[in-house]
Order: C-alpha cells, then sequence, then structure tokens
C-alpha cells in the first residue's frame, strides 16, 4: 500500500489503513517479525548495531542476561536508524 500521494504528501486514510493494517497483524504477538522474511537481516542490524554502539553481544546468543539498559539501546538505535533510512528514502522522491 502507497502512503504517499500522487504529489508527494501523505495520504491519512492510506496511512490509518495501513496502521490498523499492522495492529491486528500485532494483536496477540510480541517480539514476532511482521515480515518473516526481514528476520535474518534484522538479526545481523542488531549485532551491527550492537557493535556500533559498544554493547558487548552475547557469545551464545542469548540476550536474557543482558540489562534493560543494554537492550533498550540497541533497539532504540536500530529504531533511530530505520527512520533515518526511511526519511532519506522519502527525500530521494522527491
Amino acid at each position: 500500500m502507497n502512503i504517499l500521494s500522487n504529489n508527494g504528501e501523505i495520504n491519512n486514510k492510506q496511512l490509518k489503513q495501513e496502521v490498523k493494517m499492522m495492529n491486528e497483524n500485532l494483536v496477540g504477538r510480541t517480539n514476532q517479525t511482521v515480515i518473516p522474511e526481514a528476520k535474518k537481516g534484522l538479526e545481523q542490524f542488531k549485532y551491527e548495531v550492537a557493535n556500533e554502539i559498544g554493547v558487548q553481544v552475547p557469545p551464545t546468543g542469548y540476550w536474557g542476561n543482558m540489562t534493560s539498559k543494554e537492550c533498550g539501546s540497541v533497539g532504540g538505535y536500530m529504531v533511530k536508524k530505520m527512520v533515518e533510512a526511511y526519511e532519506r528514502g522519502l527525500a530521494g522522491r522527491q
């Protein structure tokens, strides 16, 4: 679904429909990838971000013993980088 109109502005009606559809897909699901094909790439991205911000990656791959601060830092920075990438994509369309 394309949320941008032909003139590059956000179509609020389409955006609301997209958010509603995403929310319906996420109900009752936690920590699951919305697009299963992206799971491997997101996992690699998580390790890259952890390394980039200096968070010691658990050698076992089990993040349950990490502090909330460490995990939150990794997740927060991942979101920041994804938003930046999306904004760059939007800027390139103009």
